[in-house]
């Protein structure tokens, strides 16, 4: 069975091979000798991580560690309540990170899920229902309208039969199948017609195949093993983060060991006491507050998001999606509406929009009854049932408010000749008021052989060649628009058909017209890709689904434009006659990429991520569930999308709202802005408190005790980062181009505005400190130092707080329209003022934070040196805008 593809081989010659026969089926005893060998038709699971080791995994990095190794010191130095504040910052870090973590939804395990829990199979001659868990290969099955595809068959028998693929292969349209060998080799999974795949579903007609694979062996499995050997994208977040970790570890590291060896060098203290300056620097160096800063920033995007429907699996999906550079989209069900839907009407040999169907002549009504009366829907509690293509039809004469209960009710069927794929016809007979009506269905091009006569305003009259030459030309100039098109006759006799065959029935036809249909773009699409572009990202089609048919869906939405259609688009076959390397030197000449298999959407995702980009994906099916893990941020559809597509995304669509990612683009690049407005406030910050100790210890000063660092951290750098995270968005945030992958939170100025103001910070504590040694309040020199170290204590605390109103932006004044917009900020920064002010004012709490009682005086020199951060970096930001034109 090697040799060569199973749709190429006799169906015949596979029954040999799998040592099984199509009438009597594989015998019990194989059947259970096949099992144990081969083990139970279904997908594997995925491997999960326990809480307690989810726990673990949030201490593998080293500024923990740097943070664990400083609790330790301080625990045995008899600083425990230094001690007990950072080891309280780093486990509600860790909860953190399990909490997030322990949220994320098993793919593999969604795949298995969705195994069928019956078959009818055929062993020891007999027809039996069996789980489909004990499927073997060889065993024979049955599929009927209604059924799942219980396991990969090679289809053995065929009646009329069609079954829609689109979870696997993006086609809306259900597949014709057929028990013939095709001919053509290296066929795409949607024009595969003799094979039947697992978790299909069966939607007309009969057939019966024999099983060619089961569990991970069928093309659904295939999947289930590209998303267990998936490796987990890094989000630009993440790798911000990690980075950013590296180069403050060994930043912080080589302060501590400098300010060590200085320290002891002097002479004037023990090693003990620079182990705690030490651990006093690390503690102002590491920002511990930074991962619950983005995460809660983050979090609250997610509940912004998720009040506009795009619901957030992974929290840093939410900063990734501002980053985004190429959004690729499954076209079926996500820019279409997967649901076939009757768009132009040929009568009268014209063409005209179905929205306009009550203004055409006499012949639109005959045309109507026979979209009715030739039609297998069924109508439900659930709405219509049926193929796609009938029920558009029913519900177009529904939309048109035609009664066509009465009409089948005076008109029931008698009699019928079913579609095969042969013929490309279908037949109905009705009872009609002086004899019976044949309606015929099909193919335009074999109507229209079969038809001596057309019905032109309410007039029967012949067929000509000019006509008939016409009809065939519309019929193409639809098929090009992507339109799939059906042609309708009838034929009126004075007495019931003798024998329902092709030759008795289908002849010396009256032609009706035509009818287009379309599976439809969703009508907010267009409007979305054009932000989409105005933002600069780049929309790209990616389906399973026929070339001309996306690239027409593609106009229509602006995707493609029409006088790139040669250029822009490929199909998967051209991808695979493509090398690895060559196909990613043209990737970016396509915006459409038809007939494409799981893995192709794969290969494309990694070929825009080996240029730099940062790829979304949306999908909605099991055939969208690798890529959708591969890309850096994965888009599942939450109404029409599968259980596997969900549990592969970073992100759910909850209204499949095309749109709703574009309104996700801009909450992102809200959520990057307002991360690097709190990482620019509190690196600036810890700058000034590392400069600040460095010089201290240099000088031979008091320095900050490691509890002051961590108040100021926790308090008064928290609360207002916290807030900085919901600062409305700057203007124009959907104007820019995307950051990229090359970006950084210290990109856009960010980097030289922490240097700087971190710098004069450290200054102004500096001098504040200085200042009151000069003119001291007491006498006495112990007094005077400890007055001088509460002094820039406060003076630190209060200036990092209103450093915060500055970062609201790099360049832009603080004096903006939104400077105070944001109420959670003015109360955040007000509440931090107040507890700052309070381990000085109320004298219990001045012990344990090594402070002084302040009096009026020193207040006012804390006041002023804190509010002149404002004035400073004011001026500084003027002189930028003005002369060096930033902003």
């Amino acid at each position: 069975m090697a040799d060569k593809p199973l749709y190429n081989q006799d169906s015949t010659d596979v029954l040999v091979a799998l040592k099984t026969d199509a009438k009597i089926g594989l015998t019990g005893q194989e059947a259970k000798e096949r099992f144990e060998k081969n083990g139970p038709n279904q997908l594997n699971e995925a491997k999960s991580t326990s809480l307690v080791q989810k726990f673990i995994n949030q201490f593998k990095d080293l500024m923990i560690a740097i943070l664990l190794a400083a609790a330790i010191v301080a625990a045995f130095t008899g600083e425990l309540v230094d001690a007990i504040f950072i080891l309280a910052i780093v486990i509600i870090n860790a909860v953190f990170g399990v909490f997030q973590e322990a949220k994320a939804e098993d793919a593999i395990n969604a795949l298995k899920e969705m195994s069928t829990p019956n078959a009818n199979v055929i062993r020891d001659g007999k027809e039996m229902s069996v789980k489909s868990t004990d499927l073997v290969v060889g065993d024979v099955v049955r599929l009927e309208a209604g059924d799942i595809v219980p396991a990969d068959l090679r289809l053995i028998e065929s009646a009329s039969l069609q079954v829609e693929e689109a979870s696997l292969t993006g086609e809306s349209v259900p597949v014709d199948k057929i028990a013939d060998t095709l001919v053509d080799s290296d066929l795409p999974l949607g024009d595969r017609t003799n094979l039947g795949f697992m978790n299909t579903n069966v939607t007309y007609g009969r057939g019966v195949g024999v099983v060619t694979g089961t569990g991970m062996q069928t093309e659904i499995g295939h999947i289930a093993g590209m998303l267990e050997a998936a490796d987990e994208t890094k989000t630009p977040l993440q790798a911000n983060l990690v980075k950013l970790g590296q180069v403050l570890t060994y930043l912080i590291l080589g302060i501590a060991v400098v300010t060590f060896v200085v320290g002891l060098l002097r002479g004037r203290e023990t090693i003990i006491d620079m182990l705690l300056t030490s651990i006093s620097l690390a503690v102002a160096a590491i920002p511990e507050g930074l991962p619950a800063i983005v995460t809660i920033t983050l979090a609250l995007g997610t509940t912004r998001m998720a009040s506009r429907h795009a619901l957030v699996r992974k929290l840093p999906a939410v900063e990734t999606l501002g980053s985004t550079d190429i959004i690729g989209s499954d076209k079926t069900g996500t820019l279409t509406q997967n649901k076939m839907t009757v768009e132009k009407l040929v009568v009268d040999a014209e063409i005209s929009d179905a929205d306009n169907a009550g203004e055409l002549t006499d012949t639109y009504a005959r045309l109507a009854d026979i979209l009715a009366l030739n039609n297998d829907t069924k109508r439900t509690e659930n709405g219509l049932v049926g193929d796609p293509t009938e029920t558009a039809l029913i519900a177009f004469n529904e939309k048109h408010d035609r009664d066509i209960d009465k009409l089948f009710n005076e008109m029931p069927r008698v009699a019928e000749l079913p579609f095969d794929s042969e013929r490309k016809l279908m037949s109905t007979v009705h009872p009609a008021p002086n004899g019976y009506i044949i309606t015929v269905k099909g193919a335009p091009d074999e109507l229209l052989k079969r038809a001596t006569q057309i019905e032109m305003s309410g007039q029967i009259v012949e067929l000509s060649d000019d006509i008939r030459a016409k009809l065939l030309g519309i019929n193409s100039e639809l098929a090009t628009q992507a339109l799939r098109v059906l042609g309708f006759a009838y034929k009126l006799v004075d007495e019931m058909p003798t024998e329902m065959t092709t030759q008795v029935v289908e002849n010396d036809l009256v032609f009706t017209g035509f009818v287009g249909m379309i599976d439809p773009e969703r009508p907010e699409v267009a409007q979305a890709v054009a932000e989409a572009k105005a933002a600069g990202i780049r929309p790209m089609m990616i389906t399973g689904d026929h070339r001309d048919t996306a690239a027409a869906i593609a106009i229509r939405l602006g995707i493609l434009d029409e006088k790139d259609i040669d250029t822009a688009v490929i199909s998967g076959s051209d991808i695979d006659a493509m090398s690895e390397a060559e196909f990613a030197e043209n990737v970016t000449r396509y915006n459409v990429y038809a007939r494409v298999a799981p893995e192709h959407k794969v290969k494309i995702v990694n070929a825009w991520q080996k240029k730099g980009k940062v790829v979304a994906m949306t999908g909605d099916g099991v055939n969208d569930a690798p890529a959708l893990k591969a890309a850096d941020i994965g888009i599942a559809m939450g109404i029409t999308g599968t259980e596997v597509s969900k549990g592969a995304s970073d992100m759910v669509l909850a209204d499949d709202n095309f749109a709703t990612i574009v309104h996700a683009v801009e909450e992102g690049r809200k959520v990057f802005a307002n991360i690097q407005k709190a990482l620019q406030y509190l690196l600036a910050s810890n700058l000034a408190e590392v400069i600040s100790i460095f010089v201290m210890t240099l000088l031979g000063w008091n320095i900050l005790a490691p509890i002051m660092i961590l108040w100021i951290n926790l308090v008064t750098d928290t609360l207002p980062a916290i807030a900085l995270g919901i600062e409305p968005a700057e203007k124009g945030v959907m104007k820019r181009s995307p950051r990229g992958r090359g970006a950084s939170f210290l990109s856009g100025g960010v980097g030289p505005a922490i240097i700087w103001q971190g710098i004069l910070q450290a200054v102004i504590v500096l001098s504040v400190y200085g200042f009151a040694l000069a003119a001291p309040v007491h006498a006495e020199s112990h007094l005077a130092h400890q007055d001088a170290l509460t002094m820039a204590f406060m003076t630190l605390g209060l200036m990092q707080m209103f450093n915060a109103i500055n970062v609201k932006s790099v360049y832009g004044s603080m004096f903006g329209p939104q400077a105070f917009r944001n109420k959670m900020f003015n109360w955040a920064l007000l509440g931090s003022l107040v507890v700052m002010a309070a381990v000085v004012v109320i004298p219990p709490l001045n012990p344990l934070f090594h402070v002084s009682h302040l009096d009026t005086y020193q207040w006012a020199i804390v006041l002023v040196a804190g509010i002149s951060i404002i004035v400073i970096v004011e001026l500084v930001k003027l002189v930028q805008r003005t002369i060096f034109k930033k902003g």
